[in-house]
């Protein structure tokens, strides 16, 4: 078992130190319009970017090529926790700012990747995508692929963060200024937790080790077996979907009460008005 520590890897670092960057400056022009981005929204964005850095920087990431449970852990921070925060951090108008004009407006040029973006992030398209990406990393092919090489890790790290962004761009609507309570985010939410849990009852119920080439004997090294491994890692992931579930369950109840209240309120001021 090798010495695990702290990561310090220089492109990870610039990755998020420049998102760093961009967010308070976007923030500072803002209010310099007359606009000051609430003080959740912002921290809602450096919890994201704190959680992919500790995904990535931590020793979670040496131990993920020792453990597959900490490889989950890994995964589950990237694109579990910290996508949803990030978009929640980017909500309007900060996202309009949030690259400088001469990259944004290139950008915006582009029609068809414009297109496409919104075509891949409907519900109906997203969902499988998602379900796509998540399963098919997991294939051994893939997954041990990942393992073998910096490049192809990266690359998975990056698709599992975008796959998620996908999924619950619908549900954050990040280009609204208020998050609307609509009861329909409920059932698809579900449906996308419930699609991934799947998988994570598959390591759980397995008896024998997925990728038993690689964490056979490192697994041991830290004192679990590895079907052990394997069943925490599952666990992680069951636990999870069923924490997030069950918050946004709540959570899109309890804003469909605020928007009724909300709406009932407004008839009755235009009513007495009227």
């Amino acid at each position: 078992m090798g010495a695990v520590g702290f990561s310090f890897d220089p492109a990870v670092i610039a990755l998020l130190l420049g998102a760093t960057t961009l967010y308070v400056r976007a923030v500072r022009v803002l209010a310099g319009r007359g606009y000051e981005v609430p003080l959740r929204q912002q921290t809602a964005w450096h919890a994201g970017v704190g959680l992919v850095a500790v995904g990535l920087l931590s020793p979670i990431d040496g131990l993920g090529e020792e453990l597959l449970s900490a490889h989950m852990a890994q995964h589950l921070l990237i694109a579990d926790l910290a996508a949803p925060l990030l978009l929640i951090g980017i909500r309007t108008p900060v996202y309009a700012f949030l690259l400088p004009r001469p990259v944004l407006v290139p950008l915006a040029r582009r029609t068809g990747l414009r297109r496409a973006f919104r075509w891949l992030r409907r519900p109906l398209v997203a969902v499988p995508a998602w379900i796509l990406i998540l399963y098919g990393w997991h294939f051994s092919f893939a997954f041990e692929a990942a393992l073998r090489s910096p490049l192809v890790h990266a690359l998975q790290h990056q698709s599992f963060l975008f796959g998620a962004v996908l999924v619950w761009w619908s549900v954050i609507e990040p280009r609204r200024r208020r998050l609307p309570g609509e009861l329909w985010k409920v059932p698809y939410l579900l449906g996308a937790r419930v699609s991934g849990m799947f998988l994570g009852m598959a390591f759980i119920l397995l008896r024998t080790p997925a990728y038993e080439g690689f964490y056979g004997r490192t697994a041991r090294d830290h004192g679990l077996s590895p079907l052990t491994d394997q069943q925490v890692a599952g666990g992680m992931m069951l636990g999870l979907d069923l924490l997030v579930m069950l918050f946004c369950v709540g959570f899109f109840f309890y804003r469909s009460a605020q928007d009724d209240e909300r709406a009932g309120r407004g008839e009755r001021a235009a009513a007495v008005s009227g």
